[in-house]
């Protein structure tokens, strides 16, 4: 066999296991579809299922008054009720007026989209002068219980939060950390959750 026809030979095996590897990638993920014969059709466009199941999940970010605040993924086209769901479902301390009228449970959620399900005792807009704080908890006038259901604040927190507000109320985040009250991590997990009247 001369060299020639030997590169010949390798060509033909390399291209027969690109087809053989090819075909069963198809085959694993349901997008090689049948022809009216009940062969397979490879070279036409996979299925809409197909491209599904392909596709990415979503991720969100669920925080506020959820039973397991933080980042879930979920199928494409799911809603916020299911990201919800997802989080635990309410959690004790959740403010029910509130959600019915900030929390769209039908909408359709977005890749990176973040829920921020209302606290009871969440500042008001009065107390911030700001129409879009209401959801936020006031962390120098939320209740214990409020300040108890923020992601990583225990009653020990608690407990700290309401000692030293009532001392001098806190006029940023960071000043907690400096008065050590929260750590940096904590500040972290409440940062989007909390506001200072």
């Amino acid at each position: 066999m001369t060299i020639g026809d030997r590169i010949a030979v390798a060509s033909l095996a390399t291209a027969l296991v690109a087809v053989a590897l090819g075909a069963w990638l198809l085959l694993a993920t349901g997008a090689a579809p049948a022809t009216a014969d009940g062969s397979l059709d490879f070279f036409s466009e996979p299925s809409g299922s197909a491209i599904a199941v392909l596709s990415e999940a979503l991720v969100v970010d669920v925080e506020g008054a959820v039973l397991r605040p933080g980042i879930i993924q979920l199928p494409t086209g799911s809603r916020v009720a299911d990201a919800i769901e997802a989080a635990g479902g309410y959690g004790p301390h959740v403010d029910l007026a509130a959600a019915a009228t900030q929390v769209n449970l039908a909408a359709v959620l977005r890749d990176g989209q973040q829920i921020v399900v209302p606290l009871v005792g969440a500042a008001t807009a009065g107390g911030s002068g700001n129409g879009g704080a209401g959801g936020l908890v006031d962390l120098n006038t939320a209740s214990p219980e409020a300040l108890d259901a923020l992601p990583g604040i225990g009653p020990v927190t608690v407990q700290k939060i309401v000692a030293a507000r009532s001392e001098q109320p806190f006029g940023s985040l960071e000043e907690m950390v400096t008065r050590k009250v929260l750590t940096n991590a904590q500040v972290d997990k409440i940062r989007d959750l909390v506001t200072l009247g």
